[in-house]
């Protein structure tokens, strides 16, 4: 009876009206304790809200329904693909929408649906993907910042792909601590990216001497990467690298004189497609036959043989212990040895003489850097101590 007059009320009652009228009657259907009869009444005339002319209606319906799992799920999904100021709720707190449907409405939703389904509590990797894939960048950024959304790697890689150069995602992303090293790596290719497009604009360097610095800038952050990358994280690194061509001779030799190991190994493994354990055996004889072999089944340029065999002989003689600024100054100790060992020798090629150079010089500034450090460091814990007395 109560519903029967309802549904005669509301054909006259202002919207405001018929807003909280739709309010009780919602709440009711959750929480009163209705006979069968009374609940499928009270259904059908929600239900018949849902084409209520005015906007504010069906939002006072959402408002109630969004967060319930006992709501009527053909309720829930007209909800769902109304206009965005009802549906937002909806989208982001119903449990009854599945997969399947957010997925499509990401496919079809505007920015605001977008966001409003990236912010779900619970998002399962494939809605994810579906945002990485179409989702605008507002709704690709609300997807870094959720903790519980559950992006597999391709989808880190897809939102960098599509919205890396903007500087909001890169930042967010890149604060994240167990971000793989592989996407990592790509962020801060499309910094450097945008940063070289500015400089040449700007005319402040010329393109060739911007690709460069770019490309030596991109390399020195990989090798800084690769020392904190271990196990499958360093495999899918090593497939990045190669898949975007940057696992050069260069790239390896520079990680091999930074004292990077193990990025030197699986490099090695990565391009000659043997076993780890193998490449580690021949890589333990040093200058051998076998190094040779393995460098170039690894495509690397015969040219730059002589400065891997007297990189590997040096690390093994000088080995990297101890603090930074130690750790900075065997550097520059190890790659000034293999400088001299190539220059002497009869074999080294022009360009591997300037690569080694150019590695030379940044060893040199960083010792230098390292050195100011530790002298500041250290007039500093004087200061304190003259304080003291």
């Amino acid at each position: 009876m109560i519903v029967r007059q309802f549904i005669s009320w509301i054909r006259h009652a202002p919207a405001g009206e018929r807003a909280e009228a739709t309010r009780a009657l919602a709440r009711a259907f959750l929480v009163s304790d209705l006979s069968p009869a009374d609940r499928a009444a009270a259904e059908g005339a929600l239900l018949l809200m849902l084409d209520d002319v005015s906007a504010l209606v069906r939002q006072t319906m959402a408002q109630v329904f969004c967060r319930s799992a006992q709501a009527p799920a053909a309720i829930i999904r007209a909800l769902a693909a109304d206009q965005p100021s009802v549906a937002l709720p909806v989208l982001e707190f119903s449990p009854l929408l599945i997969d399947a449907d957010l997925v499509d409405i990401v496919a079809t939703g505007d920015d605001q649906v977008q966001c409003a389904v990236a912010r779900r509590v619970r998002l399962p990797a494939a809605v994810c993907a579906a945002i990485a894939e179409v989702g605008t960048a507002a709704a690709a950024l609300e997807l870094i910042e959720n903790p519980h959304a559950e992006l597999a790697p391709f989808s880190w890689d897809r939102i960098v792909e599509r919205h890396g150069h903007l500087a909001a995602i890169r930042e967010s992303m890149l604060v994240l601590e167990d971000l793989p090293a592989a996407t990592r790596l790509a962020l801060m290719a499309k910094l450097s990216d945008t940063l070289q497009q500015f400089v040449v604009a700007r005319g402040w360097l010329t393109a060739d001497r911007a690709a460069r610095a770019t490309t030596e800038a991109v390399d020195r952050s990989t090798v800084a990467l690769a020392a904190r990358a271990r196990g499958d994280d360093m495999v899918a690194l090593m497939r990045h690298l190669r898949a975007t061509s940057q696992l050069t001779a260069g790239l390896i030799l520079r990680a091999l004189l930074s004292g990077n190991l193990d990025l030197f190994e699986c490099a090695l493994v990565e391009l000659s497609g043997l076993p780890q354990a193998r490449v580690a055996a021949l890589l333990h004889e040093r200058g051998g036959p076998g190094l040779t072999a393995l460098l170039a089944r690894a495509g690397l340029p015969e040219s730059t043989y002589p400065a891997f065999r007297a990189a590997l002989e040096a690390l093994h003689e000088i080995g990297f212990v101890g603090t930074e600024r130690n750790a900075a100054r065997l550097r520059r100790l190890m790659v000034e040895r293999v400088l001299t060992r190539c220059e002497t020798g009869a074999d080294a090629a022009a360009p591997l003489l300037i690569l080694l150079r150019r590695f030379a010089t940044e060893s040199a500034r960083e010792d230098a850097n390292a050195f100011c450090d530790d002298l500041i460091a250290e007039q500093f814990v004087q200061r304190l101590e003259r304080m003291a007395a």
